[in-house]
């Protein structure tokens, strides 16, 4: 999320998710500033940088949602991308300079058969112009200073990856759904090496994060016109939207207060949530040590809790 900054003057109380249709051309930061100095949210944070040359799905996080941007950040992700057979770049994408060149352009036959190759846990090398930290300094600041980078290669995981539509012998697109921490880039540079020549991603759009889908996102031009009004459009999704994954947990309303206050309350043999259209209760006899939850008094969160030894111990208190 980068560094919090304070409240633009007459900041208001806007608690919840914006999903930006991010254009390209522009940085995160810089869409975060746009949507701050036309919201005026009291705080406001995002889930997962984007590259300039990127576009698509930007969740932003507002006021008390920006104590549930690490849950969002940890959800899958998805992106559909196109990768440029025969040019090496730079930065592994078509921002970069050419840096390496190949005549051959793999069948599609080939192209296919390695697919499954990047599909599971694999060790990914970061690119040099990434944002992954080397000796305290981010890679992108030694590569722009002329040194040699090498990031170290780190595990992640690609829960699939298909070819959507082969455009000509230059160009693949293909579509990714992935864990944390995979470099789209740097998929399509190994892809490439493993086909036999080099490539970069050409173009990207990320579809998805977590549960935040494309078809939520609105375009940064549509901004100014929402103004005071981004709740009444429908466009402000709830708090706890990015805790598709964490369980609720019904709570009374005297429990509530108590955590509200940063109390930890004894849950243990208490009676189970009341039915919901979510479907992710627990009745605390479900529930193990160390569990994350959502307490819930009604409708409303509370605050992100660990449950240890019979009690509900509050993370984050969320004041809605």
């Amino acid at each position: 999320m980068g560094r919090r900054a304070k409240p633009l003057p007459g900041a208001r109380a806007l608690n919840g998710w914006l999903v930006l249709d991010k254009p390209a051309g522009l940085s995160s930061a810089r869409a975060v500033a746009a949507v701050r100095a036309a919201l005026r949210p009291m705080r406001i944070g995002h889930a997962g940088t984007l590259d300039p040359l990127a576009t698509g799905v930007l969740p932003l996080a507002l006021g008390e949602a920006t104590k549930t941007v690490g849950y969002a950040m940890a959800g899958e992700k998805a992106y559909r991308f196109t990768l440029r057979f025969g040019e090496r770049r730079s930065t592994d994408d078509a921002e970069g300079a050419v840096v390496e060149t190949s005549a051959h352009r793999p069948a599609d036959a080939a192209l296919a058969a390695a697919l499954p190759r990047f599909i599971g846990a694999i060790d990914q090398v970061p690119p040099a112009y990434s944002a992954v930290r080397l000796g305290g300094r981010r890679a992108y600041a030694r590569a722009r200073a002329g040194e040699a980078v090498t990031p170290a290669a780190r595990r992640v995981v690609v829960r699939s990856l298909r070819l959507i539509v082969r455009e000509g012998p230059e160009e693949a697109v293909l579509e990714l759904v992935c864990g944390k921490g995979t470099y789209v880039r740097s998929l399509a540079r190994d892809l490439a090496q493993a086909l036999g020549t080099v490539g970069h991603v050409a173009a990207l759009r990320r579809t998805r994060v977590g549960p935040f889908t494309e078809d939520m996102a609105i375009p940064l031009a549509k901004l100014p016109a929402l103004g005071h009004s981004a709740a009444e459009f429908g466009h402000l999704l709830p708090v706890e939207t990015a805790l598709d994954d964490i369980p609720d947990l019904a709570v009374t309303g005297e429990e509530a207060a108590a955590i509200r206050q940063g109390r930890p309350v004894r849950v243990l043999g208490a009676g189970g949530p009341g039915p919901r259209e979510t479907g992710r209760e627990l009745a605390p006899t479900a529930l193990s040590d160390g569990t994350v939850v959502c307490a819930m008094d009604g409708t409303r969160p509370v605050a992100l809790a660990r449950y240890v030894a019979g009690e509900v111990r509050p993370v984050r208190v969320l004041n809605l």
